[in-house]
């Protein structure tokens, strides 16, 4: 169960990023800074969504910085970080599917019902990005694939170049674990593809029990072991 939290992390990130995205007039809710080319977008063709836009990105960071300072007194405390945080973001995430059924569709996303539900969305993402961050660094990032694919073609050269066993041994591991990250990112941004157009607003539902079954791999795997003494 090594590698299955970073994963299920990065299943997270696509699906929920690209729910938002088709749901919110193109609001990015884990690639925040995307949303200024959105925005843009958005002032250029006279669309909505410009106002969530330009919230998302100082939410986003008023979240981390909280995250931050809540896993610090947390580990003080003695109190496993990483498993609250998790738990935060579970709320989180419930709080945005709730209010994506009771709310949307989201025909204007500048309305206040699409404010809130993308800035709850937003905040979840912050959570994932600040504890993972803060309590996950040696794992690839769930949300930001684009560092991870240059990391992995530099890696495959590195292996076709060759080199010392022991260094060769660490580029197939983190090749290893990236390449199921990309994976996982590209399988969560399919089905959140998929289910938006088949059930609308209900696919929200889905990122709570992805988030409800981090926790209990977290508790069960190396990685969650290691990282609850952080």
């Amino acid at each position: 169960m090594k590698h299955s939290l970073p994963v299920l992390l990065s299943v997270n990130g696509g699906y929920v990023d690209t729910a938002g995205f088709l749901a919110l007039q193109g609001l990015f809710t884990a690639h925040v800074t995307g949303n200024f080319v959105t925005a843009g977008a958005a002032l250029a063709f006279g669309t909505s969504g410009v106002v969530g836009k330009l919230l998302a990105l100082p939410v986003f960071c008023i979240v981390v910085a909280l995250v931050h300072m809540g896993g610090r007194a947390l580990s003080a405390r003695g109190v496993p970080p990483l498993r609250t945080l998790l738990g935060v973001k579970l709320l989180l995430l419930i709080a945005g599917a709730v209010l994506a059924l009771l709310l949307g569709p989201f025909p204007n996303s500048d309305a206040w019902p699409a404010l809130v539900t993308g800035m709850t969305l937003v905040a979840a993402m912050a959570v994932q990005n600040g504890a993972q961050r803060a309590h996950l660094a040696a794992v690839p990032p769930s949300t930001l694939m684009t560092g991870n694919t240059t990391q992995v073609m530099i890696d495959v050269v590195d292996l076709l170049h060759g080199g010392p066993e022991p260094q060769m041994a660490a580029v197939r591991a983190r090749l290893v674990s990236m390449i199921g990250n990309i994976a996982g990112f590209a399988a969560g941004c399919a089905a959140a593809a998929l289910l938006f157009i088949f059930v609308g607003m209900w696919c929200f539902a889905v990122p709570p029990l992805n988030a409800l079954v981090q926790i209990f791999v977290h508790r069960t795997s190396p990685v969650g072991a290691a990282s609850a003494a952080r």
